[in-house]
């Protein structure tokens, strides 16, 4: 997929942090993209904020954890701009707490987010991937494999993530579709209610992992990075 002019991205969670970052290096690099939010109006804010033309920003409603949601979202996008080229599987929630405080419900949010929503995700754009050949990416953390207290639920679901890419990965490489994830560390983001802020300088930035996608969609297509850790290069003061 050297030549990304006029590819199509599918970006779930793409109204701010690491969505909206890879939508807006995608875009700088000629593709087209889609991006879901929860909240049609933050979609609609964010898609603005990208690009005044509609023919190169789609901005969609989509809960991850409903199936039918998802199916309808990339329906959407397909419908919209005639082909889907690369999932980016970026929603993501945390919730971090003992086990003894930790809700029944944060623990099925962040399942059904962050695990049940990217299967979602992937069921509903296989067939328009295997017509593209195309690439699915989902954005884990480097929670998947390093375990720390007060991260159960969100250790499993990122673990559980990881675990599931590469099986993915696996199932879908005699169609030509290729899968990567993508592991960071502290990235300055929203996540968790963060307002990002100049003491968060030292972190991986959104769109330094948009340009990490952008770099594995443009690899030789012989060769597939499967896994990717990244961390910022220094730790913060």
């Amino acid at each position: 997929m050297n030549n990304l002019q006029n590819k199509v991205a599918y970006i779930t969670g793409g109204s701010k942090g690491i969505g909206y970052g890879t939508a807006k290096i995608l875009l700088g690099l000629g593709m087209r993209v889609a991006i879901t939010s929860r909240s049609l109006a933050s979609a609609q804010q964010a898609a603005a904020t990208l690009s005044s033309d509609p023919s190169k920003v789609l901005a969609l409603q989509s809960d991850t954890s409903s199936m039918a949601s998802e199916m309808s979202a990339v329906k959407a996008a397909v419908d919209h701009f005639g082909q889907l080229d690369v999932l980016v599987a970026n929603a993501g929630v945390g919730y971090f707490a003992s086990i003894e405080s930790l809700t029944e419900a944060q623990w099925h949010e962040m399942i059904d987010t962050n695990l049940t929503g990217v299967f979602n995700s992937v069921k509903a754009c296989i067939d328009s991937l295997k017509k593209s050949k195309g690439y699915i990416i989902t954005i884990a953390s480097l929670a998947g494999t390093n375990f720390f207290a007060t991260a159960s639920g969100y250790n499993a679901s990122k673990f559980g993530l990881v675990g599931f890419t590469q099986a993915v990965m696996l199932d879908l490489r005699p169609y030509d579709i290729k899968v990567s994830t993508i592991m960071p560390g502290s990235v300055a983001t929203q996540f968790n209610d963060h307002t990002p802020s100049e003491a968060d300088s030292w972190k991986i930035q959104p769109e330094d992992i948009g340009e990490l996608v952008a770099d594995l969609l443009q690899m030789n297509p012989r060769t597939l990075p499967s896994k990717i850790e990244v961390r910022p290069s220094s730790p913060g003061k």
